[in-house]
């Protein structure tokens, strides 16, 4: 592991802090960032993420596709932990302790808002990030392309019925150009860069090459990506801390759940680790940009719904870092 690797949980506290800070120091500039947008998805923040994926779509061999369907075990717990157990977990964890854990603290009115927001957030599997925390566990970047196109694909169909199922209304306004723009942004567009990179290079070594000199800017697209996220709620940290307290509690508990039963259904299951980790990933993760922009669709920007969106966001990096670590230091109980 390179420098940036051995101590990217620094790395990204210190972003945590610096983004904190800054986003109350020149909360302008936040403000300028948060404004280059396009159907609710952040250019700047595209830019960055897409600097994050590139260089693992340059791994992606479309020779290697085709052996997905020897290892069918992995897809299979992906979607199974995805559509037919996060989203109702997510809404279970999310009334217990909104509309009783908590309920002495929080007013009704607000615990229902801040349902809602996680209930999106649990709708909602993550598309990009998956490809960073795949390549940190030395993922199949194949098998990972595969796991997040049925997911995307699964998504454009399943989203909008189980959201309207779990929030109790059928008038779900799902902004189509979001999702369809991420995919384009952050699946597409890279893919056929990375593809494209493989075909000019030629040969293996020459791939690898590339691969180990763009590696540290793909981890420096990580850490400014985490500055702007807490930059851009660095007042809102500040103001409300104890609300923001709450929301995440049973964010964590969801994340670290499902996290744990896909990864021991991999182990169960014999998934080699390659596969397994990303799969249980996937699953933890959240397709933040999605969830954001139905919240401030349906309950408008200043809502508790975007607020508990928001939430999930500031969460999750430092969450899929300290699973990362977990299954790297795992990798050895699982078949080769």
């Amino acid at each position: 592991m390179g420098l940036f690797e051995r101590y990217l949980s620094l790395w990204i506290l210190a972003a945590i802090i610096l983004g904190v800070t800054l986003g109350n120091l020149v909360p302008g500039l936040f403000g300028a960032i948060a404004g280059a947008e396009v159907a609710r998805v952040n250019l700047v923040v595209a830019v960055l993420i897409w600097a994050m994926v590139y260089p693992m779509m340059v791994g992606v061999d479309p020779g290697s596709l085709k052996d997905v369907a020897r290892q069918p075990r992995g897809l299979v717990i992906t979607l199974a932990v995805n559509w037919l157990i996060k989203p109702f977990t997510m809404a279970f964890v999310a009334v217990l302790f909104f509309e009783h854990v908590f309920a002495p603290w929080i007013a009704p009115e607000d615990a229902q808002q801040y349902i809602a927001g996680l209930i999106l957030l649990g709708a909602a599997p993550c598309t990009a990030m998956v490809f960073v925390w795949s390549h940190l566990t030395r993922g199949d970047e194949a098998y990972t392309l595969v796991q997040v196109t049925v997911n995307d694909l699964i998504m454009v169909v399943a989203f909008a019925p189980i959201v309207a199922l779990l929030l109790g209304v059928t008038d779900i306004a799902v902004p189509w150009e979001t999702l369809i723009l991420s995919v384009i942004l952050f699946v597409a567009l890279p893919l056929a860069a990375g593809l494209l990179t493989r075909r000019r290079l030629g040969n293996e070594a020459a791939i690898e090459s590339f691969k180990t000199r763009v590696k540290p800017w793909s981890i420096l697209g990580l850490i400014v990506t985490v500055v702007i996220l807490f930059g851009l709620q660095g007042q809102t940290i500040l103001d409300r801390p104890m609300v923001i307290a709450l929301i995440a509690v049973p964010i964590l508990i969801q994340s670290y759940g499902i996290f744990a039963l896909a990864y021991a259904a991999a182990w169960a299951w014999r998934v080699p680790h390659r596969i397994a980790a990303p799969c249980a990933l996937i699953g933890t993760s959240n397709f933040f940009e999605l969830a954001v922009a139905v919240a401030i669709a349906l309950f408008g920007l200043g809502s508790g719904a975007a607020l508990a969106t928001v939430v999930g966001v500031l969460v999750e990096v430092p969450v899929m870092l300290s699973l990362v670590r977990f299954a790297n230091a795992t990798r050895a109980r699982f078949p080769a």
